[in-house]
């Protein structure tokens, strides 16, 4: 869960065409929340399928993708299934709440 949030960034059109589960996070390398929130993120993410998608979006003013979505605080993962929100969770603070997400756009019970 090391990886840096991606700079560049896929258009709002591009998430809504994607087909199946897909985790957006949000947030910025040098926010400290979000760094506290990487092993909650990753704990959540090693038991989901291999069949999610999770894209780490750099954001911040002037960030189309983050306002498209009303981000005003990091991190901030969007739950998507077939480009649709299915649910978020702002500043996330344990892993059976992200679980919990994922579970529901996998389509299985947490």
């Amino acid at each position: 869960m090391n990886a840096p949030y991606e700079t560049a960034q896929p258009s709002r059109a591009e998430l809504d065409a994607l087909r199946g589960p897909t985790l957006v996070e949000f947030g910025t390398n040098w926010c400290g929340i979000c760094k506290a929130a990487q092993p909650l993120i990753g704990e959540a993410l090693a038991e989901a399928p291999t069949t999610l998608r999770h894209l780490k979006v750099e954001d911040g003013s002037g960030r189309p993708l983050g306002r498209s979505f009303g981000i005003k605080l990091w991190p901030t993962l969007i739950f998507l299934r077939d480009g649709q929100e299915i649910a978020r969770l702002v500043r996330p603070d344990n892993a059976a709440a992200i679980r919990e997400q994922l579970a529901h756009i996998v389509g299985r019970a947490a």
